[in-house]
């Protein structure tokens, strides 16, 4: 859509994350840059306001008005952009009117949804008609699921200069993960629990690490789901809560490219807690908390209390100061079919589900914009690595704070 005036707009601006991307879209492209972008919302007076708080200037971002439930008002929204980028969460609640519009309309879209079962549903509904009409739609285009996606495409693409072979094995341990949580990101956990009350069908899509691939399935995956150790690393092990996201999109991802990882692919995530018996009991603590909670928000009334007195509320969430203190340090461990090892690392400064998700998610839909063109890459629910790749790494090292290195 070459005469459209916008080439991105945010839709869901005034939410937490879209306040965090609309401010680093203004520092890195003003009103007038490399980029012409929009901010999209229900309420003009909150646009009105996040607008006013990104600084002198600012009055020159234009304002769009569309609620979520309303496709007349998304249609408009969709013939006015390039790439929508959608902040409006939880996704299953709010955000399949868009998908579904973006899809019809043949707009790009990218979002930073990890609610997998949500996310085959829309393949689901909506494949056909993107391939059809040329939408490119990406989810998880925050820190589920960017660096480790194209952490192990990066992996990947070191393996086979060096073996001339993909690794047929790569675990992802978390050496460093300093971060908040905010309300949005809870409330989309709790609304699976919910939906998984109502559908027992869900629990199944969330244990099946081939729910997004084609085919659906593949070989057995040796996931960390409680308390391990590992001799490589030299530490204990705890399970990540984002792993169920994250491996679901580096399988899918591995499907669209050809299996260019292998049939025999095995992929995990899991915390590092350190050596002796002091990691030991962080890992159990970590793996005794994270059960617990699982097991109080599967539960109507536990749940109902989680949501009242003990997580955050939608629309909070870590400080700019906690933001800019966080940071993440990722390790991807390899080994070809023929026993040779490669290691790379991928780190991140601020706090990984808002400062820097922010600012990913802003590169994702500038490359989506500006890098990635039509006739290259046909429609369809895209990945990450497998749309973006090296183009997408490239702009998270020059301008977002990533760094992606092979150190062994």
């Amino acid at each position: 859509m070459p005469s459209s005036p916008y080439q991105i707009i945010v839709f869901g601006a005034t939410s937490f994350v879209g306040q965090i991307l609309c401010r680093y879209l203004w520092q890195r492209h003003g009103a007038e840059g490399e980029v012409k972008w929009a901010m999209a919302g229900r309420s003009r007076a909150k646009l009105e306001q996040v607008r006013q708080q990104l600084g002198e200037g600012a009055s020159a971002v234009p304002l769009i008005v569309a609620d979520a439930a309303d496709e007349a008002a998304l249609r408009t929204l969709c013939e006015q952009t390039r790439v929508v980028i959608s902040t409006v969460g939880p996704y299953a609640l709010y955000g399949s009117p868009l998908v579904k519009v973006c899809a019809e309309t043949g707009t790009d879209y990218c979002d930073l949804t990890g609610e997998v079962p949500w996310m085959a549903q829309m393949i689901a509904a909506h494949e056909a008609t993107a391939k059809q009409t040329g939408a490119r739609i990406v989810h998880t285009c925050g820190f589920d699921s960017v660096p480790s996606d194209l952490g192990v495409q990066f992996l990947q693409d070191a393996a086979y200069r060096q073996f001339n072979e993909p690794c047929t094995t790569i675990h992802m341990r978390i050496a460093k993960l300093r971060g908040g949580l905010s309300g949005g990101t809870v409330a989309s956990m709790l609304n699976m629990m919910r939906e998984m009350e109502k559908d027992p069908s869900v629990k199944r899509v969330l244990t099946n690490p081939f729910v997004l691939t084609p085919e659906g399935r593949g070989v057995r995956q040796d996931d960390v789901k409680f308390v391990a150790y590992d001799s490589e690393a030299e530490s204990w092990l705890a399970p990540f809560v984002m792993a169920s996201i994250n491996t679901r999109v580096v399988h899918r991802t591995n499907a669209l490219i050809g299996a260019r990882y292998g049939k025999e692919f095995r992929y995990d995530e899991a915390m590092m807690t350190g050596r002796g018996v002091a990691g030991q009991l962080r890992a159990v603590g970590m793996a005794s908390g994270l059960a617990g909670f699982l097991v109080a928000s599967s539960f109507r009334p536990t749940r109902n209390l989680l949501e009242r007195h003990v997580v955050p509320k939608p629309g909070e969430g870590p400080s700019p100061q906690s933001q800019e203190r966080g940071c993440y340090d990722l390790r991807f461990r390899g080994a070809t079919a023929k026993g040779q090892k490669l290691v790379a690392k991928v780190t991140g400064d601020r706090d990984p589900g808002y400062g820097s998700t922010a600012k990913m998610l802003g590169e994702a839909g500038t490359c989506l914009a500006l890098d990635i063109p039509k006739a290259e890459f046909a429609g369809g629910f895209w990945t990450p690595a497998a749309l973006m790749g090296e183009r997408l790494r490239k702009r998270l090292i020059e301008h977002a704070g990533l760094t992606f290195d092979v150190i062994t």
